[in-house]
């Protein structure tokens, strides 16, 4: 596809929440002075805010705390390398994110920072790398299979309602081991009609660091067009291999090759700490952290999943909790200091 044909994404952009709360009917409340007559809208604007103010503070919602974004491969019986999951390990791990008040967004959503979520829910991006068979094989009938990382989570989702069953999977051109561009359409069409997200992991998998520009943006260019010339639907994120950036870190998040522009609104590395919200300063567009998705072991003894979940529950207020309106970011007001300026004018401080 050539340039003319890639729809244009920008990063974090604020026009998405703008134009998103102007089409919802968000006001500006301007104080008037006492007894002055204010009109029916005005009104109606300022208890809406003071009902959110309200639930903010009886949910303890903070948007400006930390998301777990957790990074899956393979999910099969037998394990036989490092980013292994068992079926019944993956299962476990969904169903204590369930348990716990998680509610999965996508990577799209989470870059994008559409993260709607009820009030006093917290939000957990699931991702998923390499596009094994593993993760996704439809039957003959049209439905994952049951064992399938996607047959996992629906069937997790079906069992506690209101967890999402969502998440992003970052292809390349093994394609969860399909074959023919029928098949591929198929599979992430599959994906896209049942509200999951598709994002960029390179075509072939290199290591980007210490390449060349060129070299950089033809990986990447050609990893947008694998999923282009399936589903019309170009992806919004890139999730580097090995989690390794390129030598100027911009390169992976905007660029060219072979006729095709790409302008990301977010990069995922490959690990190791909980990312921060869209809405902080601390956010990083170019460099966003996940968590490997493993028991407390060896290394993973602090740095993975289960580390990671148990910090994040022992740490409620580091946690990022919804205040269950997407037009607001709700914190408690001494968090002001950590709110970037472009989302300031969202703001609801308690």
């Amino acid at each position: 596809m050539g340039v003319s044909g890639i729809r244009h994404i920008g990063a974090l952009s604020l026009c998405v929440i703008a134009l998103a709360a102007c089409a919802r009917g968000e006001g500006t409340v301007v104080a008037q002075p006492a007894g002055e007559n204010r009109s029916p809208k005005a009104v109606s604007a300022q208890e809406a805010r003071k009902a959110g103010l309200a639930t903010a503070a009886r949910v303890k919602a903070n948007e400006l705390g930390q998301i777990p974004v957790l990074m899956y491969h393979r999910i099969v019986p037998k394990v036989t390398a490092a980013d292994d999951r068992t079926p019944q390990q993956f299962r476990t791990e969904l169903e204590r994110l369930a348990r716990e008040g998680y509610v999965p967004i996508t990577a799209r959503e989470y870059a994008t920072g559409r993260i709607a979520i009820p009030a006093g829910r917290h939000p957990v991006v699931l991702t998923f790398d390499d596009s094994s068979p593993s993760q996704l094989t439809l039957d003959g009938s049209g439905a994952p299979m049951p064992d399938t990382a996607v047959g996992i989570l629906m069937d997790v989702a079906r069992k506690n309602p209101g967890f999402r069953p969502v998440g992003t999977f970052y292809v390349i051109k093994d394609m969860f081991g399909t074959f023919g561009q029928e098949a591929q359409a198929q599979t992430l069409g599959w994906l896209r009609d049942h509200g999951f997200d598709v994002g960029n992991h390179t075509r072939d998998h290199l290591n980007l660091r210490g390449r060349s520009k060129e070299q950089v943006a033809q990986q990447i260019a050609a990893g947008h067009t694998l999923i282009t010339a399936l589903i019309k639907d170009p992806p919004v994120t890139i999730a580097l291999p090995y989690g390794n950036q390129p030598t100027t870190k911009d390169w992976a998040l905007r660029g060219a090759g072979g006729g095709v522009n790409y302008n990301y609104s977010g990069v995922f590395l490959a690990g190791y700490t909980p990312a921060a919200s869209p809405f902080s300063k601390e956010f990083d567009p170019l460099g966003i952290p996940r968590i490997r998705a493993m028991d407390k072991v060896g290394d993973c003894a602090r740095f993975c999943s289960t580390a990671w979940l148990d910090w994040l529950q022992a740490h409620p207020d580091d946690r990022y909790t919804s205040d269950g309106d997407v037009k607001t970011v709700a914190y408690p007001k001494f968090k002001g200091p950590y709110v970037a300026p472009r989302f300031t004018r969202y703001s609801l401080a308690y």
